[in-house]
C-alpha cells in the first residue's frame, strides 16, 4: 500500500467522523425546530366564558387561565421518592381552566372549571374527580360551571360568591 492511499483513507475516516459529530451537534442544537405555535390558548367556549367570569368576579379579582395544577398544589414533604414522584405525575400535566385571585395580592380565591360535553368521557370524569380531590385537600373552593350558549354575569357571580363564602357557623339548612 502506498502512503498516498493511506493518507487518502485516513482523510476519508476523519471526514466521516467529523460529519458524524456535526450531525449529532446539529440534532441537539435544533430543539426549536420541533415546535410550532399552538392553535389557541382557549376554546371558543372558554374565551366566551372568560369575559363573563371577569365581569362576575368584579375588579377586586383577577382571572388567570390554564394554570397548571402543580403550580397551585404542592406535594407534601416527607414522602418517599416513588410516592412523591407518583403524586407529582398525577398533577404535572393537568391544568385548571380558570383561577380567580384577589387583585390586591394575587392570593388564590377559587378555581373555576368550565364543563362541556367533553367532560362526559370516562377519562375526563377521572380527571375531574382528581381536581375535586386536590381542591378539597388544599381547601381551595372549586366552582364547576356547565357550558352553555349564554351566561348571566349575575348568575355566575352568585355561584362564585356561594363557592367562596364559608358556611355560617351554627347555621342549619332550612331555617
Amino acid at each position: 500500500m502506498s502512503s498516498g492511499f493511506l493518507l487518502l483513507a485516513l482523510a476519508f475516516v476523519v471526514f466521516i467522523v467529523l460529519a458524524a459529530l456535526k450531525s449529532k451537534q446539529g440534532a441537539a442544537g435544533s430543539v426549536g425546530l420541533h415546535y410550532m405555535p399552538a392553535k389557541t390558548l382557549f376554546s371558543a367556549a372558554e374565551r366566551s366564558f372568560l369575559g363573563i367570569l371577569d365581569q362576575a368576579v368584579g375588579p377586586e379579582h383577577r382571572v388567570f387561565g390554564k394554570v397548571r395544577v402543580a403550580d397551585v398544589a404542592a406535594v407534601k414533604p416527607g414522602l418517599g421518592n416513588a410516592a412523591r414522584q407518583g403524586a407529582l405525575n398525577r398533577i404535572a400535566y393537568k391544568h385548571f381552566d380558570f383561577l380567580v385571585c384577589r387583585a390586591s395580592d394575587l392570593a388564590i380565591v377559587c378555581v373555576v372549571e368550565l364543563n362541556d360535553k367533553s367532560h362526559s368521557s370516562r377519562r375526563a370524569q377521572s380527571r375531574d374527580d382528581l381536581l375535586v380531590k386536590v381542591c378539597k385537600t388544599i381547601n381551595l373552593p372549586l366552582l364547576m360551571v356547565p357550558a352553555k350558549q349564554a351566561y348571566s354575569p349575575q348568575d355566575i357571580r352568585s355561584q362564585f360568591l356561594a363557592a367562596v363564602t364559608p358556611p355560617q357557623a351554627g347555621a342549619s339548612v332550612g331555617t
